[in-house]
């Protein structure tokens, strides 16, 4: 029998535990690399876990890695100094946020030259939030977008942010449980931009997504692709990334950008200030950078990569795969978060809470 990608991510997330398993019965799970060690805090399985092999055999460094679920929750864990990490990945926005508050080192190109291997457009869009390049280094890249199934949803043409109020599939739809996330949908439909600091557009956006949690059939993030892999749900907000996994499941899925735009997302990785291993980080920003490990990393995300040097060897079916690849024009139509002001923040804060308790 031919197996499937997802087959082989099952198999490599086996191996590793195997792996880590019977290493604790030598090493009572205290050992240390060759060279020591870096603590890496990340979105949860957001890389291949065999990387983690991978690198130690190749430097002599072993990784120790910690996960968390949003970036809010990882800046309060910085901020409070609740515990010391040597490399952080994150998103734009609050990368943004940890610049302003002087939280991160400079990094050290020179000590970085796999880092050319990204593309120079995600070097230039990254520097609306970091400018110069100075703190951050793009690894993953993505769009959200609707993911819906097209026998579900019959005639109805399925291209704007619109269509997620459409009565039609009221009890079949699936709407992500995150603040800025929802509230860039109902901005984006009224052809407002997501980062809005206007109280009337967030009061519209705010207004509109109450008129539509009736339709709602549940407020998700992670398991939103598996509603719609199963067939719970006829139409959900996800990222691009979920669109081969769910494909693979459920052949009748298909994603879209709607064409009002939408969120754009450049997640990096950064060394925070008070790093010990800063050298070590920076050798493992170097490592994942590499075209191969890029490439490896890809084949078990399915992000958009924003390394140039791993796209020759990634399989064309995924190059030619719009969802997964957008090409510039649907770039073009969307935008990234920013880190709004406090009071800002506030008003979003309050206005969801409006939403959540109608």
């Amino acid at each position: 029998m031919t197996k499937t990608v997802s087959d082989y991510k099952i198999i490599s997330l086996i191996m590793c535990v195997v792996l880590t398993i019977a290493f604790s019965f030598v090493s009572s799970g205290c050992r240390s690399g060759v060279n020591g060690e870096v603590y890496v805090y990340c979105y949860g399985d957001y890389y291949d876990p065999m990387i983690l092999e991978d690198f130690e055999a190749e430097t002599g460094i072993r990784v120790i890695p910690d996960y968390y679920d949003t970036a809010e929750e990882m800046y309060t864990v910085l901020e409070n100094n609740a515990t010391t990490y040597d490399c952080v990945c994150t998103s734009d926005y609050m990368i943004q946020r940890m610049i302003e508050n002087d939280m991160l080192a400079e990094l050290n190109k020179d000590a970085m030259p796999e880092t050319t291997n990204i593309d120079n457009v995600y070097m230039e869009k990254s520097e609306s939030f970091d400018p110069d390049n100075r703190f951050s280094v793009p690894y993953q890249v993505g769009i959200s977008g609707i993911l819906y199934n097209t026998k579900m949803v019959g005639d109805v043409e399925i291209d704007s942010w619109d269509d997620l109020w459409n009565k039609k599939f009221a009890g079949s739809m699936v709407m992500p449980d995150s603040v800025r996330d929802a509230f860039m949908i109902g901005l984006k439909k009224n052809g407002y931009s997501e980062n809005s600091t206007n109280e009337a557009e967030i009061k519209k956006a705010a207004d509109d997504l109450i008129k539509q949690k009736p339709l709602v059939y549940k407020y998700a993030n992670d398991s939103a692709r598996d509603l719609l892999a199963n067939g719970s749900a006829a139409v959900g907000v996800v990222w691009n990334g979920e669109y081969i996994y769910t494909k693979e499941l459920n052949e009748d899925v298909e994603f879209v950008v709607p064409k009002e735009g939408s969120e754009f997302f450049i997640d990096s990785w950064v060394i925070p200030k008070e790093a010990v291993n800063k050298e070590k980080a920076e050798a493992w920003i170097n490592y994942l950078c590499k075209a191969e490990v890029a490439a490896k990393n890809f084949d078990y995300l399915y992000y958009t990569t924003p390394n140039e040097a791993a796209l020759e060897l990634i399989d064309e079916e995924y190059l030619n795969e719009k969802a997964v690849f957008p090409d510039d024009e649907t770039v073009a139509r969307c935008e990234s978060l920013v880190t709004l002001d406090p009071k800002t923040t506030d008003l979003y804060s309050n206005y969801w809470k409006k939403v959540k308790a109608e």
